[in-house]
């Protein structure tokens, strides 16, 4: 006989396959051909004039799915943008700016989740990375989560190797998958609090990367709006240099340099170093992959007029 529990896990896995299938890379085809270009043209704009914006919009979508799944509730104002681990997010204004001007074009058609799911992949190849096939079709949450809730799915920069597998796992993630997306701090900067811990604390980091840092990130207290690049070999530019960084031992948080540190992700992080290609083809794979995770779609939730603002 089938437990309870058993056909629930049943039906849940159903639910989220389901949901998925219902995703398709033509959902606009028709009702909006050219909401992918509008995105894509802003997207060039945005990081044209300000390059750590492709960092920025890319963050936001992962923090995005990470906590709810995919559907836009960090961009509702409030709630989720005020927890802990979302403080520093960036960007709202212009997946904003990329609404208005697909409203503009297609009134009340393309979801915030849709635009904020082809932004990070439109900011990727704006700035030299892979790109890939996004299935579209997501729809707007109407809540936002709670700070416990962001806090109990997106990790601290302290987070160990076991805490990061466990928690990409828990999103039908893979290893593979989490070093490759890991590799997204190719681009970006960090806070020095986000840092200071690892520089000062930690013996798996090269000495002189340390005292570089340390030289404007004060130990205890302070520096607070002192920012570093994650990648300072080509801080701009997307590629595998991160994993370069990782085999010196310069990886700027502690959670970066856990991937190469003994243990079972640091043959991943090697293939990653030595191929371009490999890190290419994996970053969008696992790209597609994290787009997936509990999408709302058919009737579910709602389609945004503004993305700061349910209906």
């Amino acid at each position: 006989m089938v437990s309870a529990s058993w056909l629930s896990l049943l039906l849940l896995v159903a639910l989220a396959t389901a949901a998925s299938a219902q995703l398709s890379s033509t959902f606009y085809s028709t009702s909006c051909p050219n909401a992918l270009a509008t995105i894509k043209s802003a997207v060039m704009a945005a990081v044209s004039q300000e390059p750590r914006m492709g960092a920025s919009l890319l963050r936001l979508h992962f923090h995005d799915c990470f906590v709810q799944g995919c559907d836009a509730s960090v961009l509702l104002a409030g709630n989720e943008q005020n927890a802990g681990p979302n403080l520093s997010l960036r960007g709202f204004n212009v997946i904003d700016n990329i609404k208005t001007q697909v409203e503009a074009i297609c009134k009340q058609t393309v979801s915030c989740a849709d635009i904020l799911t082809v932004a990070a992949r439109d900011s990727v190849v704006a700035l030299g990375g892979p790109s890939w096939t996004v299935p579209l079709g997501r729809r707007d949450s109407t809540t936002a989560a709670s700070s416990t809730t962001v806090a109990n799915n997106l990790l601290p920069p302290s987070a160990s190797l076991a805490q990061l597998i466990s928690v990409y796992q828990s999103k039908g993630l893979s290893v593979t998958d989490m070093v490759a997306l890991s590799g997204a701090h190719t681009i970006g900067q960090a806070h020095c609090p986000s840092y200071r811990a690892h520089i000062y604390n930690d013996t798996n980091i090269n000495q002189s990367f340390a005292a570089s840092l340390q030289a404007n990130c004060p130990a205890g207290s302070g520096g607070t709006n002192v920012l570093a690049p994650l990648d300072t070999t080509t801080a701009n530019t997307f590629d595998n240099a991160y994993f370069s960084n990782l085999l010196s031992q310069k990886g700027l948080l502690h959670s970066d340099q856990e991937l190469f540190n003994g243990g079972s992700t640091d043959n991943t992080v090697r293939n990653f170093a030595s191929s371009a290609a490999a890190f290419s083809s994996a970053f969008a794979t696992a790209m597609v992959k994290m787009g997936n995770i509990s999408p709302l779609t058919g009737t579910q939730g709602e389609v945004r007029l503004k993305c700061s603002a349910t209906n």
